[in-house]
């Protein structure tokens, strides 16, 4: 089983693309639909504070008719992130995003933002 650190590497689309919690929602799914991505990190200067995914816009703002311009990300993003680091290994994260029905995984190297694991990376490897 490959390391975290091993499978990012060879990801095609390696940038991270995150926004803050002040981002408006419809920006947000915007830039989601542009870059062809379901999931963005949400930083407030360096640090994490939380993903906003496809299935968030869906359940707290679609379905309870909230406005994407004037719903922030900071109102709807997932706060308490389940993390994994670069030397976990792929067996140990599929493991987690079963349980916790999960479809991405921010990567986190002494506190720091590296990388975003999604499920598409580990059925790849």
């Amino acid at each position: 089983m490959k390391t975290v650190a091993e499978i990012l590497k060879v990801r095609v689309h390696s940038s991270i693309i995150s926004v803050t919690p002040a981002t408006t929602v419809l920006e947000a799914v915007t830039l989601m639909s542009d870059t062809d991505i379901s999931a963005l990190m949400v930083l407030d200067g360096e640090a994490v504070a939380g993903i906003i995914t496809e299935r968030d816009f869906v359940r707290r703002v679609a379905r309870m008719e909230r406005s994407s311009y004037a719903t922030t990300v900071g109102d709807v993003m997932t706060r308490n992130l389940i993390t994994v680091g670069p030397l976990d290994r792929s067996r140990f994260c599929m493991q987690l995003m079963i349980e916790k029905t999960l479809r991405h995984l921010p990567v986190l190297e002494d506190g720091k933002l590296v990388g975003l694991l999604s499920i598409r990376d580990l059925v790849k490897d």
